[in-house]
C-alpha cells in the first residue's frame, strides 16, 4: 500500500514571534490536531532544527515548512479544503507573504514506506517539480498522478 507525503513552503508576514504569527501558529496547532482526528494522517515532521532551503528564504517574510504524510490522496484533498484547514486557506493573506510571481507552495509524492519520508526527500522533490513541472515523481493537486503513475482528478 502506498502512501502520500505533502511538503508545503510558505513566508509569515511578520516575524515568528509576532502575535499575528503566534495565531497563525494556534489555527496551524489545531488544523493539525484536526487532521489526526480523521486517521488519515500518518506523520507530521517537526520542522525544528531542519535547514531552510533556498526557495523560502527569498523575499522578506519568515519561513514556514511543513511535512505530512496521509494514507490516500482523495483524504488530503478532502482534508485540505474542508473544515478549519479551508477556512485558514482563505485567511492566508493575513499571515503569509503573497508571491509576486507565480510561487509553488506546495507538492505532493507518493511512497511506499512512510520511513523513507524526510525533510531531504521533500526538498528533492520540490526542487524537481519547480524544474521540470507536474509528473508521477513529483505533483500538485491540480495535476495529480495516482499511485500505479497513471495521471488522475482528485475531488
Amino acid at each position: 500500500m502506498a502512501f502520500v507525503s505533502i511538503y508545503t513552503v510558505g513566508r509569515l508576514n511578520q516575524p515568528y514571534d509576532h502575535p499575528a504569527s503566534r495565531v497563525f501558529f494556534e489555527v496551524g496547532y489545531e488544523v493539525i490536531r484536526q487532521a489526526a482526528k480523521t486517521g488519515q494522517l500518518i506523520k507530521e515532521f517537526s520542522p525544528y532544527g531542519v535547514p531552510i532551503p533556498v526557495e523560502a528564504t527569498k523575499g522578506d517574510g519568515y519561513p514556514v515548512l511543513t511535512l505530512t504524510v496521509w494514507r490516500s490522496l482523495q483524504a488530503l484533498h478532502r482534508f485540505t479544503y474542508s473544515g478549519q484547514h479551508r477556512q485558514a486557506l482563505r485567511d492566508r493573506s493575513k499571515w503569509m507573504e503573497s508571491y509576486p510571481e507565480k510561487h509553488l507552495s506546495y507538492v505532493v509524492w507518493w511512497t511506499e514506506e512512510v520511513k523513507d519520508v524526510s525533510w531531504e526527500e521533500a526538498f528533492k522533490r520540490y526542487n524537481y517539480y519547480v524544474q521540470n513541472g507536474p509528473t508521477s515523481f513529483a505533483f500538485d493537486f491540480k495535476h495529480a498522478f495516482d499511485e500505479k503513475g497513471e495521471r488522475c482528478m482528485v475531488k
